[in-house]
């Protein structure tokens, strides 16, 4: 099965659906990259962040070995940590992701968030974590003085000796992304955001579309992964919302295919995390229908604006800090 893609401006294509391995637990991450690839995902969104990238490494291996795939199949994000914003740490942070993922380059390296932080040195704590020193009698995030333009010279010096080939950023806004077209000398490939039906952001995604900016939308089914972390309520799930039930019953489908459906109608990618193996198959058997335009404005409808994942407020209640980084 190939899954069906979205074109970058410098010609590569992104698989549409991807598997988002955040919060995947490190004993359960080897045995499901296997079993993603198993049945047709070739398209992983990983982080330093995650601290999992060595166990998915070793999946990724596993499967090369057994012959499901070959590496140039594959499309393999990775992120840099807030830590290591500064030129001089942007290559080891790289090489130690690439390590940990038995690799010799990723396709896509995304700066994590517009938030430079105080450096925390590999051998000292990795993944570092958002607390610079998590065991001090009040922790807090200690900031850096690295300007993003900084961070992303050192992100395209490593374009320019092959090991990454694509760069792109994560949580901009249009303002950051401006700002950013005017100095680069490698434009951004990819912005990926929180984006679902309760977050649109119709300027954002129009913008991204008239710079050649593809889009990548992290947490496409909103609030199930909050809940547990306190982020999002139970009764805030767009897959109980009576328009998207309506479509699931019309299409066959589930109100979850319908949601995902939506984002890459939109012409985004769209990354949701499972640990469940018929999860992986349901969130990539989207392709063989198609929301009517009605459908799709009625979901889009359903916006409020509400943002799950939002360091202004998570920053703060998490790790004594407050961190806004939108408006």
């Amino acid at each position: 099965m190939t899954t069906p893609a979205i074109n970058l401006a410098a010609g590569s294509r992104v698989p549409a659906v991807g598997l988002g391995l955040w919060k995947l637990p490190k004993p359960a991450a080897a045995s499901l990259v296997q079993q993603a690839i198993r049945v047709g995902y070739r398209h992983l969104d990983s982080a330093c962040d995650y601290g999992n990238e060595a166990e998915v490494g070793a999946g990724l291996r596993a499967a090369l070995a057994d012959g499901l795939c070959r590496r140039d199949e594959l499309w393999v994000t990775s992120k840099l940590w807030n830590t290591y914003h500064a030129r001089e740490h942007v290559r080891p942070a790289v090489e130690r992701t690439l390590r940990d993922l038995g690799l010799d380059f990723l396709d896509l390296y995304l700066v994590h968030f517009p938030i430079a932080q105080r450096f925390v040195p590999f051998e000292r704590r990795y993944p570092p974590g958002w607390f610079f020193d998590p065991d001090a009698p009040d922790p807090r995030m200690e900031f850096a003085r690295v300007p993003l333009a900084e961070t992303w010279a050192a992100l395209e010096e490593l374009v320019d000796i092959g090991l990454v080939r694509h760069i792109g950023v994560c949580n901009y806004g249009t303002a950051m992304l401006s700002d950013l077209l005017n100095s680069a000398r490698i434009p951004p490939a990819v912005l990926q955001v929180e984006m679902h039906p309760y977050l649109t952001q119709e300027k954002l995604l129009r913008f991204c579309r008239e710079m050649g900016i593809a889009v990548t939308a992290f947490s496409p089914l909103g609030a199930p992964s909050y809940v547990p972390l306190g982020m999002a309520d139970s009764g805030e799930s767009v897959m109980d919302q009576p328009v998207v039930l309506a479509a699931a019953r019309r299409h066959g489908k589930t109100p979850a295919q319908v949601a995902l459906r939506w984002g890459v109608q939109r012409g985004t990618a769209v990354v949701p995390k499972t640990e469940r193996p018929d999860r992986l198959v349901e969130n990539l058997a989207i392709f063989d229908f198609e929301l009517s335009a009605e459908e799709m404005a009625a979901i889009g409808a359903l916006n409020r604006d509400r943002r799950f994942n939002d360091p202004g407020v998570f920053c703060e209640k998490a790790f004594n800090t407050f961190c806004p980084i939108y408006e």
